[in-house]
């Protein structure tokens, strides 16, 4: 089996950026005989379900985890850094079940209050939320290597300090990456450097896009989609080399022959993740919408939901034939049954009040054919 771990990867949930699908990534670790993987989306956590689900039917251990970006300074303020960075990156992986919390909250906040290109977090943040989770410095558009290259080694090691009390030295881990990417090579050094001077301990990654060498002609492509350009356009985003993939544990190995404990890293990161998400069918499903709070006058949710569902049956036929009424009831029994009485009502209020302000709206069915049909 394997050692090593990739903790730096992006499935197609990383929207117009990765092209490779969960299914893929996994079948191809399983492929290499790796014991786990880590998956690292671009600012979310769309696919963490359905990632722990196809990993563990494979046999692997899956890290859930999700390279977030961070803004230069609050997460409230509308605008770059100084050198002109709108964020910088960061990964960060669930230890416990306390880390994927943090981390569902991170995420959640990140689009809430922290929106300006991307849903970004801060330091205030991760200062609130760091509990149960390991940090990687991330690629080379993280703040660490952006300081570095910039030559502000002074600021590059006042963060090492900060986020090494942050997390604890052991659950902060500098990254090194190796695509051929002059920058990176640039950086490494620098990386290693600071890493021995505060003892920090540091882990390899690549950087995966997608899941063979192959594949980076249809990852390209998908950039030009996400960028709006041309494959013959000049001046757009690409990525220098071809490097971007799941790579063998062989592969990596070569990439870094003076530093095998890098690789070692990975596996002891890998385990000291231990999160089970738990699973649930629908109708185990826990209570997790917001309570609605019903009129007075009416005993519960299900007799305001009927007098609404009556009320509008009224309206549209006039007089209630035995037929609709065994129709509707039917309806509002599978509704009932199913636990979603308190969900139609949320829909019905805010709907109905986009209505009362005369604000168009659709069928709020949240189909594709939706929009093809009349507005109100």
């Amino acid at each position: 089996m394997s050692s090593f771990v990739h903790l730096h990867v992006h499935t197609d949930f990383s929207l117009l950026d990765g092209a490779a699908s969960i299914s893929q990534l996994v079948e191809r670790a399983k492929e290499l005989n790796m014991r786990s993987l880590a998956i690292t989306d671009h600012g979310n956590m769309f696919g963490v379900i359905h990632f722990q689900q196809a990993c563990i039917a494979n046999g692997i251990k899956p890290i859930i985890g999700c390279e977030f970006y961070v803004a230069g300074a609050s997460r409230f303020e509308k605008s770059g850094t100084e050198q002109g960075n709108k964020y910088y990156h960061l990964v960060l992986l669930a230890k416990n079940e306390i880390g994927y919390r943090n981390l569902m909250v991170l995420s959640s906040k990140a689009y809430l209050e922290g929106m300006y290109y991307k849903p970004r977090i801060d330091e205030e943040l991760l200062e609130a939320y760091s509990e149960g989770l390991i940090c990687l410095s991330a690629c080379i558009a993280g703040e660490l290597p952006q300081l570095l290259l910039n030559g502000q080694t002074k600021d590059a090691e006042a963060f090492v300090e900060r986020y090494a009390k942050l997390f604890g030295k052991d659950h902060f881990y500098i990254e090194l990456q190796d695509h051929g990417i002059a920058d990176q090579k640039k950086v490494a050094p620098l990386l290693i450097d600071i890493a021995k001077k505060y003892n920090i301990p540091m882990v390899v990654t690549n950087d995966v896009h997608y899941t063979r060498k192959e594949n980076h002609v249809a990852h390209d492509i998908l950039l030009c989609v996400g960028t709006k350009k041309l494959q013959k356009d000049v001046n757009r985003m690409r990525f220098d080399t071809e490097e971007f993939y799941l790579k063998s544990e062989e592969e990596m190995a070569r990439l870094f022959p003076s530093y095998p404990e890098m690789i070692t890293n990975t596996e002891k990161i890998a385990a000291m993740c231990n999160l089970d998400i738990p699973q649930y069918s629908v109708t185990e499903l826990p209570d997790c919408l917001p309570v609605y709070e019903i009129p007075e006058g009416f005993a519960d949710e299900k007799a305001f939901f009927n007098h609404l569902v009556y009320s509008g049956l009224e309206k549209r036929y006039g007089k209630i034939s035995d037929e609709i009424k065994q129709k509707a009831d039917h309806e509002i029994s599978v509704i009932t049954s199913m636990g979603f009485i308190g969900y139609f009502l949320i829909v019905w209020d805010f709907i109905n009040w986009a209505k009362e302000n005369d604000i168009p709206v659709g069928p709020g069915r949240g189909s594709g054919a939706a929009p093809s049909l009349p507005m109100r």
